[in-house]
């Protein structure tokens, strides 16, 4: 039977990448919330998984409907995520609590049930972000929410490194992606500040995703991958 792996927020972007390039190794469930999964991602080694991680009932629902069709899991990636502006000048509650949810809690959560489930050469790999060390203005409860992400990569990979279980995170730089462009103006300022003179694409990310999933990379855990082209080096 071959390996299966896990990608949250699977049906578009980075995520919809990281599907796609996961495919080519492993069977793949990906959940979704509110854009429907395109045509290329169904098929027989696929499972999309309709749900809202928020929710403390759905990381377990997930998890049993993946091991269910597929009836093993190797791989987590933990790649759903929220981006909101979350302005010093105003509070609001529920927008704090929304990211920390999905951002934070959601791979706590999913990680939780899938344990008693994950053997020896399991992986799991969080999509961080480069505003987890560069704060973001405005949006200084996202970026904590991710350097919270990567503690917790590094707490969970000492933890379960004697089980032979890897976890790791990657920091993509700018990615531009086709369902939410940068406008040219913020793009050329982002290529300005990037070694690599470019901005990101989705296949970027997903590929080094790939590779820290697998036999590769079996030396590696606890570490946080910064993807993004040289930004302010």
């Amino acid at each position: 039977m071959g390996k299966v792996a896990l990608v949250t927020g699977g049906s578009r972007g980075i995520g919809r990448a990281i599907v796609e390039d996961l495919n080519q190794d492993y069977s793949v469930a990906f959940t979704w919330h509110s854009t429907l999964p395109p045509a290329s991602l169904l098929g027989e080694d696929t499972l999309p998984i309709k749900s809202d991680l928020t929710q403390p009932d759905q990381p377990a629902a997930v998890i049993a409907q993946t091991l269910q069709r597929f009836g093993r899991l190797d791989v987590i990636v933990n790649n759903a995520g929220l981006v909101k502006m979350t302005p010093k000048e105003e509070f609001q509650f529920d927008d704090h609590r929304a990211i920390l949810d999905l951002n934070l809690l959601a791979p706590v959560a999913l990680l939780s049930a899938a344990l008693p489930h994950l053997k020896r050469g399991a992986a799991v790999v969080s999509i961080s972000s480069m505003n987890a060390i560069l704060p973001p203005r405005d949006a200084a409860t996202y970026g904590a929410s991710k350097a919270a992400l990567n503690l917790w990569t590094r707490a969970m990979a000492k933890e379960l490194g004697p089980d032979g279980i890897r976890v790791n995170a990657v920091a993509p730089g700018a990615i531009n992606t086709p369902e939410a462009p940068r406008s040219d103006e913020l793009t050329a300022k982002f290529v300005a500040e990037t070694a690599l003179g470019r901005a990101g694409a989705p296949k970027d990310i997903a590929r080094v995703v790939r590779f820290l999933a697998s036999d590769d990379a079996a030396f590696i855990t606890g570490e946080t991958l910064s993807v993004t082209g040289g930004y302010r080096l």
